[in-house]
């Protein structure tokens, strides 16, 4: 169970930004004691892979606090953030991979559960994400950009950080984060509902 709230941590991380998990998986590997990844996802700490990490995760925040540049990075990383979320549910849980040599054994093994788990929990924020910020910058002229992207930026770092910490925080701080967008998409219909009669 708890496997499960790390990973779901990590992979509602990745659908903001796609590099954060990533980038605080492999640093958490290298700098706490407490926290080792599974072998066949150790790669995440190597310097090569925290260098590319931190590189990528450098030119989102930047790309993603600039009005329009913002939507054609989503559209990029309509496939980099389930992706991203696979590899951080599954590095998050534990999960092992397996060289593929028989496609049919990857699955009976069920070593790619994990996996598809992860990438359908960023899909699912990245659409919700990729199809709001749109909205929000034409409501205001671009202004909210950069604001609502810093926002993102720390809600995947708090969350990478807690999923590893104290996943259920992380998922309590999830829950409430759709409640919280429940109830504004709720409100925006009725003051819309409203100024059409």
């Amino acid at each position: 169970m708890i496997e499960f709230l790390v990973g779901s941590g990590l992979a509602t991380a990745a659908g903001l930004n796609a590099w954060m998990p990533l980038l605080v998986l492999g640093l958490a590997d290298r700098l706490v004691p407490a926290i080792e990844l599974p072998a066949a996802w150790a790669w995440l700490s190597s310097d090569v892979a925290l260098w590319i990490i931190g590189a990528l995760l450098v030119i989102e925040i930047v790309a993603d606090k600039v009005p329009v540049v913002d939507t054609v990075n989503d559209a990029v990383q309509t496939v980099i953030r389930p992706a991203s979320g696979g590899i951080a549910f599954g590095a998050g849980a534990g999960a092992e991979t397996m060289r593929v040599e028989d496609p049919a054994a990857l699955f009976a093994d069920g070593s790619w559960v994990p996996v598809a788990v992860g990438v359908g929990i960023a899909l699912a924020v990245h659409i919700a994400k990729a199809l709001f910020r749109p909205a929000a910058n034409a409501a205001t002229a671009g202004v909210a950009a950069p604001i609502v992207s810093t926002v993102e930026d720390a809600a995947s770092l708090i969350l990478s950080v807690l999923a590893l910490v104290v996943p259920i925080l992380a998922v309590l701080l999830i829950i409430a984060g759709v409640v919280t967008v429940v109830v504004l998409v709720r409100r925006r219909r009725r003051a819309r509902a409203r100024q059409r009669t």
